[in-house]
């Protein structure tokens, strides 16, 4: 019988037919580019599972932190309300009764200490997230470099905690409100919304301080500086029109001026918060957190050699 001719078959051979054979599906390179094409499609998915996978560690560290901020005094948590009363009570005095500062008519209220007290608010829950942010991973440098750690999430807890001060806060706020106003703004219930958007900058920027503080320990001292003229470039102490011409483009680019503004909106009047202040201050937000995400996942690479 004469032999059949049979080709050899070879491991390339082998691997194309078992290719063919079970479907591109099911080999292994298949998988790898449907993986990259799911990681493209949803490029928050990793610190959406860290976060979901590490919330009883985020819990923690919020607690330890908010509770390490006032361990050992004797009123504890109550001094996160004394210190912005005390801040109150001076400038109150300085613009009212030594300045003899006064609201102009059209604003949402008369009543100058209140109007103070809701512009205040925002303006302290972002720059205390900020300027505890950016040392907060040298804080945890033990945590991060001997675990398995994201370390993203530590600006983050830093939020949360301040966030539990600044809840306390809007609670007095409140109260003040229904005493001096008798009233409850409706739009109360758009407050998750505000923090929403607040909480995403000042998370956004302190991914960015916190990341560069690491390598260039001056950054926390470039950061006062900065929280200082930012500070008087917000209108807290003063409404929008009493700002000479040339500082409004200053106020219209500040993405606190109308954080402030809602604030106000929602406890010092009935009327309807301002639609294009939401969404300018949701741009920033939303671009603050994306860009301080990328830039603290690039940077943090270096995290190990310097800590």
């Amino acid at each position: 019988m004469a032999a059949r001719n049979v080709k050899p078959e070879t491991p390339n051979t082998r691997f194309s037919s078992q290719w063919v054979g079970s479907g591109a599906k099911s080999s292994p390179l298949s998988r790898y580019h449907e993986s990259l094409a799911v990681q493209n499609r949803f490029p928050g998915r990793l610190f959406l599972g860290n976060l979901v996978e590490k919330r009883s560690l985020l819990a923690q560290l919020v607690r330890r932190d908010f509770e390490q901020r006032f361990v050992g005094s004797a009123v504890g948590w109550v001094w996160g309300l004394i210190h912005p009363l005390a801040q109150l009570l001076s400038w109150t005095f300085l613009f009212r009764f030594v300045m003899h500062v006064k609201l102009p008519p059209g604003e949402v209220t008369r009543n100058y200490p209140l109007f103070l007290f809701a512009g205040m608010l925002p303006w302290f829950l972002f720059s205390d997230t900020v300027q505890r942010s950016a040392s907060s991973v040298l804080d945890q440098a033990n945590l991060i470099t001997k675990t398995v750690f994201p370390a993203e999430i530590v600006p983050l807890s830093v939020f949360l905690s301040c966030l539990v001060s600044h809840l306390l806060a809007l609670a007095l706020l409140v109260a003040a409100a229904v005493v001096f106003l008798n009233q409850i703004s409706p739009f109360i219930l758009l407050l998750p919304v505000y923090l929403l958007v607040l909480g995403l900058f000042a998370i956004g920027v302190g991914w960015v301080v916190a990341a560069l503080h690491v390598f260039l320990r001056d950054t926390a001292q470039v950061l006062s500086v900065v929280l200082t003229f930012w500070f008087f470039a917000t209108p807290i102490m003063l409404v929008e029109s009493q700002y000479p011409p040339w500082a409004r483009g200053l106020l219209a680019a500040n993405p606190l001026t109308y954080l402030a503004r809602a604030y106000r909106d929602v406890f010092l009047s009935s009327r309807v918060p301002h639609a294009a202040d939401l969404v300018i201050a949701a741009a920033y937000g939303v671009a603050a957190f994306v860009l301080g995400g990328l830039f603290f996942r690039h940077v943090k690479r270096g995290f190990a050699d310097v800590l």
